[in-house]
């Protein structure tokens, strides 16, 4: 297994810009056999702007089944967890309807 640390783009995820700058650099890893973890320790904000950007939008790439096989979450407060699996459901809902 592979890390991504989101720390690195601070401690308060909450653009839309910074959730695709995230996204540009994570989906190199995603290629990889290696399953990642993407590591939200020390992360105190994640708004859903971020999270639709940054995660939910990885589903325009790969389907749904392939990105849990291929990603595990780590260090996600309640809240952020909350935004993180609402923007998938939203995506996901919204690539399926007809």
């Amino acid at each position: 297994m592979v890390t991504f640390s989101f720390r690195q783009f601070g401690e308060n995820l909450g653009t839309r810009q910074l959730g695709e700058i995230a996204r540009k650099k994570l989906m190199p890893m995603l290629d990889g056999k290696e399953k990642v973890i993407l590591d939200f320790t020390g992360i105190d904000v994640v708004s859903n702007s971020f999270a639709d950007e940054c995660i939910a939008k990885l589903l325009i790439e790969m389907p749904l089944e392939t990105l849990k096989e291929r990603t595990t979450f780590k260090g996600l407060t309640s809240m952020a967890e909350i935004c993180v699996l609402t923007a998938i459901k939203r995506r996901y809902a919204a690539m399926h309807s007809a």
